[in-house]
């Protein structure tokens, strides 16, 4: 059976991607949730601590949000978490490659996997020339 045959009929519908070396996943950053007021994301209060989480499952964890709010102090900020479902077109979501450096000569043999929901951009600009 080829390669291709092996392919979902919607691979962009797919949170993960292991059908090359490179071992793709789809991420969101749930502090973006909170920043664009969300209306799936929910909260409550248990022990003395705040924390939210997805009412669709786009991710399926519950982040404390105190420790949500420290480390988007820090440089780096929260970062992602692995999507367990489809990110929805109002999710900041990206495709994160695991192994980079295992691409092949052909580049991905799944490329419809990295379209992102409409709505985010399906493109990113890494500089910008100026005159």
């Amino acid at each position: 059976m080829s390669e291709l045959a092996l392919l979902p009929l919607r691979p962009q519908d797919e949170v993960l991607c292991r059908r090359c070396e490179v071992h793709c996943e789809k991420v969101v950053y749930p502090s973006a949730c909170l920043e664009r007021s969300c209306p799936f994301a929910y909260a409550y209060e248990e022990h003395g601590h705040t924390f939210v989480g997805c009412l669709q499952k786009v991710y399926d964890v519950e982040i404390d949000v105190g420790m949500m709010r420290a480390a988007e102090r820090r440089r780096d900020g929260f970062g992602a978490v692995r999507a367990a479902r489809r990110p929805l077109p109002m999710c900041r979501s990206e495709v994160d490659p695991c192994y980079e450096h295992r691409a092949g000569e052909l580049g991905c043999v799944n490329p419809e996997f990295k379209e992102l929901p409409a709505g985010a951009p399906t493109f990113r600009v890494f500089a910008r020339l100026e005159d």
